[in-house]
């Protein structure tokens, strides 16, 4: 399939962030937009955060359990 070149205008953070990512996998910036796009279009995107929203929903209570636990004075708990 043939290439062809798109341009896009975006904040500084935000293209910092894409390259950073982009190489942290080990893909061109435009490898990692396609990826970001593909993964968009078929609703890969989507539904995982769909599972993440439905796994923090079930297992909240587990977090806050554990966030109540770091945030207690050391000598708040009886052993």
């Amino acid at each position: 399939m043939a290439k062809i070149q798109l341009g896009a205008r975006v904040d500084e953070d935000v293209a910092e962030l894409a390259r950073k990512r982009a190489a942290d996998l080990g893909l061109s910036i435009g490898e990692y937009l396609a990826r970001l796009v593909q993964d968009d279009a078929s609703g890969l995107r989507a539904r995982a955060v769909d599972a993440a929203a439905r796994f923090l929903a079930e297992h909240q209570a587990v977090f806050d359990e554990a966030e109540e636990a770091q945030q207690a004075p050391r000598g708040a708990r009886a052993a």
